[in-house]
C-alpha cells in the first residue's frame, strides 16, 4: 500500500485582463485568488492588464519565466468581441496545450448558460513547466471554472490524477 502523501502548496499567480478593471472593484480576481488561497494555494502575484495582446504576453512571459511560479490563471478576453486577444496572445506562449479544458469548460458552462457557452474561448496549456488556465471574465464562469474542474485539478490528492502532482518533486520541504 502506498505512504500517504503530503498535500502539494503551489505558487500561483492570478491575471486580470480588463480596460475597465482596477484593484478596488477586480472581482473575478478576487475570487480565484481567494479559491486558490481556500485550497491551501499561495496566490505570490496578482496583476490587471489592458487587453492588448503585447501587454498580456510581456506579463504573462515574465511569469512563465519565474521558476517560483506553477500556476498562472487569468480572466476576461477570452469571449468573441474585438478586444477579446487573449487566445491569441496566449497560445504562441504554450509550449502543449490541455486540448480537453475548453471543451470540458464549455460542457459544463451550457448546464449553466445554455448556448451562450459556444461562446468561450477559454483555455490551458503549459509553458517552462508552468500551468496557466486562461478563463472568461464574469464572476460565474471563474466560479464554474474553479467548481468543476481546477479545485479537483489543482488538488493532489484528486485521484485517478490531477495537475498538482506535476509539481511534486519541486516542492520546497
Amino acid at each position: 500500500m502506498k505512504a500517504l502523501e503530503k498535500k502539494i502548496s503551489l505558487a500561483c499567480a492570478v491575471l486580470t485582463i480588463s480596460d475597465t478593471r482596477t484593484a478596488g472593484d477586480d472581482t473575478s480576481g478576487n475570487l480565484l485568488a481567494e479559491s486558490l488561497a481556500h485550497a491551501g494555494h499561495n496566490c505570490v502575484r496578482r496583476d490587471i492588464v489592458k487587453s492588448n495582446l503585447y501587454q498580456i504576453r510581456r506579463v504573462l512571459s515574465d511569469w512563465i519565466a519565474d521558476p517560483d511560479i506553477q500556476v498562472i490563471l487569468t480572466s476576461g478576453g477570452t469571449g468573441f468581441g474585438h478586444d477579446h486577444g487573449v487566445p491569441e496572445a496566449v497560445l504562441p506562449l504554450l509550449d502543449r496545450e490541455i486540448t480537453g479544458f475548453e471543451a470540458l469548460f464549455r460542457q459544463v458552462s451550457f448546464a449553466e448558460i445554455g448556448s451562450s457557452a459556444i461562446q468561450s474561448r477559454a483555455l490551458a496549456g503549459m509553458a517552462n513547466h508552468t500551468l496557466i488556465f486562461c478563463l472568461p471574465g464574469s464572476n460565474n464562469a471563474c466560479q464554474t471554472a474553479w467548481t468543476h474542474i481546477l479545485r479537483e485539478q489543482l488538488d493532489s490528492m484528486h485521484q485517478p490524477c490531477n495537475f498538482a502532482t506535476l509539481f511534486r518533486n519541486t516542492e520546497s520541504e
